[in-house]
């Protein structure tokens, strides 16, 4: 029986990272080329792309990158596009750029409430629709990063909950209709990880921070070696049978039936951000 878990386990392989420049999605890049995978990363801004590379390179990782935005379809498919020509064909990609913060629906402007679904939902449309024609086939895997909001209404999160449910169908949608051609497509939810920008903007104290822990059944927050870990067996043979999934990697985030209470009380407490 071969050992999927091995040593290097995605040495020759070709992974794409959409909204990499830090945090969650940059800690599966990372992992990813720890385990020999040749990465490009993508994210808006030129710096801090070239800084994330540096970390994997840093490490005798193999990685390029690029400022793309995954709101402009034809910079996508380009960038795809020399992902390819540099590495030859794709066998993983991961679409993660996210935007979030805390505002009621009535104090959300319409351009709030779009923004964070042209980056989320659309943007993860773009890098999948255009990914295609540059995959390994048969035999690719599609990962898209969503979040417990998909599946669990939350007070003063109303774009994100339409944006991240958006996603979820959009999964669903695409398995079935790339399957036959071998390529799967999956999604992980995350739950609170910590040491990410999202986490530090929506738990700004200690207080909000364990009021937080105190909805998740096992009463902590997640690290990105633990959506690496659930993105490597997603790229593995050990999950060939595997779907149109939404893989909650959340410690029981969206188990919790005083979640809504709690994020009523946060509502008092974090200010609204970045509308």
């Amino acid at each position: 029986m071969t050992n999927t878990f091995r040593d290097k386990m995605m040495d020759g392989k070709v992974a794409f990272f959409a909204g990499a420049s830090s945090g969650i999605n940059l800690g599966v890049a990372q992992r990813f080329a720890r385990e020999g995978a040749k990465v490009v990363l993508i994210s808006r801004s030129h710096d801090k792309i070239q800084e994330a590379v540096k970390t994997i390179t840093d490490e005798g990782g193999v990685a390029f990158g690029m400022a793309c935005d995954v709101r402009d379809f034809e910079s996508v498919d380009q960038a795809l596009k020399k992902a390819h020509d540099e590495y030859g064909p794709i066998d993983f990609v991961l679409s993660g750029a996210a935007g979030n913060f805390v505002a009621p629906a009535l104090g959300m402007s319409s351009n709030g409430f779009k923004v964070v679904v042209d980056i989320d939902l659309i943007g993860t449309f773009h890098v999948f629709r255009a990914c295609f024609a540059y995959l390994n086939r048969p035999g690719a895997s599609l990962v898209a990063i969503t979040a417990p909001q998909a599946v669990q209404p939350s007070m003063f999160q109303a774009h994100v909950c339409a944006a991240k449910a958006g996603i979820n169908q959009l999964v669903k949608c695409l398995a079935l209709e790339w399957g036959p051609g071998g390529v799967r497509v999956n999604a992980v939810s995350p739950g609170p990880i910590a040491d990410t920008e999202g986490m530090r903007r929506l738990a700004p104290t200690p207080e909000v921070e364990e009021m937080i822990k105190s909805t998740i059944a096992l009463r902590d927050y997640g690290s990105k070696e633990d959506i690496a870990e659930t993105c490597l067996w997603l790229s593995s043979e050990a999950s060939r049978y595997v779907t149109g999934t939404i893989i909650d990697c959340d410690g029981g985030t969206t188990l919790g039936s005083a979640q809504g209470d709690a994020i009523g009380e946060l509502g008092e407490q974090v200010p609204s951000l970045g509308r």
